[in-house]
């Protein structure tokens, strides 16, 4: 991710940042605009970190949830639950205040963090497509070929290397002695920029396109066999067709899911990409709305599971009800029509 927030001159900033020597110039708004920017960001995490709380709660409390890709689903929830609750505070303060306040060590852990849960999402999603991959193309080994244990190896791999890749990069020297080539200027005081390069920027290039490539082809398979089965499914018994039925449904709602994180995530990840060759000169207001698009695909799967998952929209009922508490519903079958 590129963490930084640099005001241009055509912005007419009426104060700087820091009043030293080197300081970053700083657009101030007015009280109205900034309680606004505030609400609107909050009423955001608040729907992200809930909306996704919910789903690491549901699927880890009731059992009948427990499968592969549920958790799968749950590991994914939790690194867009951490983005709305250790990233996005401080990231809407930056938005406003158009200034980074909090210092050197803050400023390299927010970006690592940054990075972190949105490759861990990613990663999660491109899982999720080949999960849904080996259910629809090859049903009868999928119980054996995708277990829980190859679920958590995947989940284990979501998080692993992308913490990797992130620390490599901002907590060793890597950059400033072997890529000082490719550096841009010392940036201003007062702004959190650590790897705003040509090599970060081309670098994460292929970490989105990659995994999205991927998810792109299987889903196309994905689809081409579910409509060839549609048509084979008055042949086959009941439960068969049903389980098929229910296959092709999850597919669905998850290729929607990898879909939109399509749309929000390729503003932001194309404007890094070119700003990088073009001596970034995106506009900040542009890039800020870039990335608050892109942090907003966080509070999308929950939105789409309760549209699309009868059993989302029980476990969600059972949860607000007295009927939590109950020995019973911790066991109850969600999937029942």
């Amino acid at each position: 991710m590129r963490a930084v927030f640099i005001q241009s001159a055509e912005e007419h900033p009426a104060a700087f940042c820091y009043q030293v020597n080197g300081s970053c110039p700083r657009t101030v708004h007015t009280l109205g605009i900034q309680l606004v920017i505030y609400l609107a960001c909050a009423a955001g995490m608040l729907i992200i970190v809930l909306g996704n709380l919910f789903v690491a709660f549901a699927v880890s409390y009731f059992k009948a949830l427990h499968t592969p890709t549920n958790f799968l689903l749950l590991s994914l929830a939790l690194a867009d639950m951490f983005l709305g609750l250790l990233v996005l505070p401080l990231s809407t303060i930056r938005s406003v205040e158009s200034c980074w306040f909090f210092g050197d060590f803050l400023c390299r852990l927010h970006t690592y963090l940054d990075t972190l849960f949105c490759l861990t999402s990613i990663f999660h999603l491109c899982f999720i497509s080949i999960d849904r991959h080996c259910a629809i193309c090859d049903p009868l080994l999928y119980p054996s070929k995708f277990t829980v244990r190859v679920a958590l190896r995947y989940i284990l791999a979501g998080w692993g290397v992308p913490a990797t890749y992130t620390s490599f990069f901002l907590y060793t020297d890597v950059v400033e002695t072997r890529l000082s080539q490719w550096l841009e200027e010392m940036p201003c005081v007062g702004s959190c920029q650590l790897l705003l390069n040509k090599f970060w920027g081309w670098l994460n290039f292929p970490l989105f396109f990659v995994p999205c490539l991927i998810m792109i082809s299987l889903y196309v398979k994905i689809f081409v066999v579910a409509t060839r089965q549609a048509q084979q499914i008055t042949t086959l018994s009941n439960s068969l067709a049903g389980a098929a039925k229910h296959e092709r449904k999850a597919a669905k709602t998850l290729g929607l899911a990898v879909g939109i994180y399509l749309l929000c995530w390729l503003p932001f990840t194309i404007d890094t990409m070119v700003d990088s060759l073009l001596h970034f000169i995106t506009p900040p207001l542009v890039f800020d709305i870039f990335i608050w698009f892109a942090y907003f695909n966080s509070a999308c799967n929950p939105i789409i599971y309760v549209f699309s998952y009868r059993w989302f929209r029980k476990a969600l009922k059972l949860t607000l009800s007295q009927k939590l508490f109950s020995p019973q519903t911790r066991t109850v079958d969600l999937y029942q029509e």
